[in-house]
């Protein structure tokens, strides 16, 4: 696992198998993200069997199958659609194909499980709502920096003891490191990844409705820029929204390409969470000037205050649920709502953003 590459930063976990071998095949399709190893290594050590891997680029399918031995390299992406065994095709391709992508996967019967952003398009997402209603298939949604952090789902099982008591603010801060260099064309333009509200802004706005336990939310103001990456021309390296919940809580966000150098990991995530009896703080990748390890968490209540290291002290029960949930129907990992009222959320406050002028 890459530390100094957001875009390479898969992590992994303890095995701990929900299901026996062979009950839940499962198959790669679009390698355009590093995200992808992220997304396979949670469901293998949940249990799945990682069976076909497909992209058109040679090269990508190499490196994958070096990592995953045993994975079939298809011939071509129907090989894959058309094996009965496959229940759950894992994809991470560009940003803009996501929903075609799932679109063909689910026609063929098979669960859907994308890196964020899941499309980019409100009509995309419209076509997605449509797809899940006539098939009853899952259009999931690999929403890394709550799923993929132990911190992050720590922080979600304080909330649910009832540790801050009703969580009324959610503030998140989700920088990266932007590597140019080695990032492929797609990644600066505006069409293709979205923008960057819709991208990673979409972490955040997931994890300001899981922990406020909002259903929907207003984007209240939403704004973008490209201070210092002005080559790219349709690429924004700033962005931050405020929104309020319909519960009454509120949240901020700030999202960039803005990571120093000398960082020792791609990006210092942060998130403040305010409850009525007290607070959390995450801070997930690193604790700088202290610590280079992740998983932090500070808690404030009225008990007194407390730090927990929760790297491999909690897991990622995410990828168990997700494989259960496909097996019998059910929705305990996230509902389907959840997962689309985030991205809506995140390609309303793309659309609606100001562009901040004389930068």
């Amino acid at each position: 696992m890459d530390k100094n590459d957001g875009m390479n930063y898969a992590p992994k976990g303890k095995p701990s198998a929900v299901c026996k071998p062979g009950d839940f095949v499962f198959a790669a399709i679009g390698l355009d993200h590093g995200h992808i190893y992220g997304m396979c290594n949670g469901l293998q050590e949940a249990g799945g069997q990682l069976k076909w891997v497909y992209d058109p680029d040679p090269a990508k399918v190499e490196k994958f199958v070096s990592l995953y031995p045993g994975v079939k390299a298809a011939e071509s992406e129907q090989e894959v659609l058309q094996d009965a065994e496959v229940r759950m095709v894992a994809g991470a391709a560009i940003t803009s194909d996501r929903c075609a992508l799932g679109m063909r996967v689910m026609s063929h019967g098979k669960h859907y499980f994308t890196d964020k952003a899941p499309l980019t398009t409100l009509e995309q997402l419209a076509e997605a709502k449509q797809k899940v209603e006539e098939t009853g298939l899952k259009y999931a949604v690999y929403y890394s920096e709550r799923l993929h952090n132990e911190s992050a789902v720590y922080a979600g099982q304080l909330i649910e003891q009832g540790a801050i008591g009703r969580v009324l603010q959610v503030n998140g801060y989700g920088p990266h490191r932007i590597n140019a260099g080695s990032r492929p064309d797609w990644f600066f333009e505006r069409d293709q990844f979205g923008g960057i509200l819709c991208d990673i802004g979409s972490h955040q706005v997931e994890q300001f409705l899981f922990y406020t336990g909002s259903k929907n939310a207003q984007v209240v103001h939403s704004q973008v820029a490209n201070y210092n990456n002005k080559s790219y021309t349709t690429f924004e390296d700033f962005g931050d929204c405020n929104l309020v919940g319909d519960n009454g809580s509120t949240g901020y966000f700030r999202v960039d390409w803005f990571t120093p150098n000398g960082l020792s990991t791609w990006g210092d995530g942060r998130t403040f969470i305010l409850g009525t009896e007290g607070y959390i703080e995450l801070r997930k990748y690193v604790d700088i000037g202290r610590a280079q390890s992740g998983n932090h968490v500070y808690l404030v209540n009225q008990e007194g205050e407390y730090h927990f290291q929760a790297q491999d002290q909690v897991g990622f029960p995410y990828f168990g649920q997700l494989i259960l949930d496909c097996l019998n129907g059910t929705e305990y990992a996230m509902t389907q709502k959840h997962a689309f009222k985030a991205a809506e959320l995140c390609l309303i406050a793309q659309r609606d953003a100001r562009l901040v002028e004389g930068v």
